[in-house]
């Protein structure tokens, strides 16, 4: 089977038809509508087997998580999803692998009404790269600068889950069979938080996705709106899965690994019971404040302060295979 072959029998039927899409697969470029008055927010991710998934992860989970680490930078921008393109090298071509990474992709694609435009395929290591692109009203974008001075810090979800999962896979940590099974999704199958991120967008005044770690990801607001902030360590929503086993992982998972996908936002005190009103699925909660000192502090359940022994994800720390 040819490239051509291989992006017509997998990628150029798929269920997702989108109106503003005027030509997509099957020429040199996609020709694209966006509607008037909205803005295209563009984000790209990529996957590299042995840096960021197991050589033998599951390819339905695989084609889920690659499009959803998109989704979630759209969902902090407040963006509603609308395309994106697929680059993809494979040591070789597995039509099963092909079949089920195509399962997942499209499964989670038709959910949020994303469709793939185009993209290239290629012989080489496996390393999945998608460029989403979603739009957002002129000027109404959640950007990283907009924290303020009193703005209350808070975050979608629950937090470390997925590196409890993780430390699992590593033989770092063992779980009960149940209870890795009850939280292998957070790893492997996130939710982009869209829906909530659109619902966000004249309430809160910044925020990011957290995929580098709550600390780390929180750091980039601070550091892009020229503040600082105080975070309460008995404030960070944690599972009923996580706190059963805290006194032997501690909350570095919680504030520190990647993968949550969960929201940090920001939001005004003025703007506190419009956010009470929202109901959001997977909850909120809120765990610090913005300050006018920089840096990050944190206090623990006893008023003292709390030093993790790291900040966040490295993309250029050791390798998991």
């Amino acid at each position: 089977m040819n490239e051509f072959e291989l992006i017509r029998t997998y990628f150029a039927r798929q269920p997702v038809q989108r109106a503003d899409v005027v030509l997509g697969i099957g020429d040199d470029a996609a020709i694209l509508a966006p509607p008037l008055g909205k803005q295209v927010c563009v984000t790209t991710d990529v996957m590299v087997s042995g840096v960021h998934f197991l050589p033998d992860a599951d390819p339905v989970a695989l084609g889920h998580k690659a499009l959803a680490v998109n989704l979630s930078d759209l969902a902090a921008m407040g963006a509603e999803p609308a395309w994106f393109t697929l680059n993809l090298t494979l040591p070789e071509v597995k039509a099963t692998w092909l079949e089920q990474f195509c399962q997942g992709l499209f499964a989670l694609a038709c959910q949020y009404n994303v469709q793939l435009v185009g993209g290239n395929t290629s012989r080489g290591p496996l390393a999945i790269a998608i460029e989403a692109q979603g739009f957002v009203p002129e000027g109404r974008a959640l950007l990283r600068s907009g924290a303020r001075v009193g703005d209350r810090v808070y975050v979608t979800g629950e937090l470390g889950d997925a590196g409890l999962a993780l430390q699992h896979e590593l033989g770092k940590g063992r779980l009960p069979d149940a209870v890795f099974e009850a939280i292998a999704d957070k790893l492997h199958r996130p939710t982009p938080r869209i829906p909530e991120g659109m619902a966000l967008r004249d309430i809160a005044h910044s925020a990011i996705d957290i995929s580098d770690g709550l600390l780390s990801d929180l750091g980039h607001i601070l550091e892009a709106s020229h503040v600082g902030a105080r975070l309460f360590l008995a404030n960070i929503p944690v599972s009923l899965a996580y706190r059963d086993h805290i006194k032997e992982t501690g909350w570095d998972l919680a504030l520190t690994n990647g993968d949550d996908y969960e929201l940090c936002f920001t939001v005004p005190e003025k703007n506190t019971v419009a956010l009470e009103k929202l109901q959001f699925p997977c909850g909120f909660h809120c765990i610090g404040q913005i300050e006018q000192m920089h840096g990050l502090r944190i206090t623990d359940e006893s008023g003292k302060p709390y030093r993790p022994r790291q900040t966040g994800h490295d993309h250029f720390a050791e390798k998991i295979e």
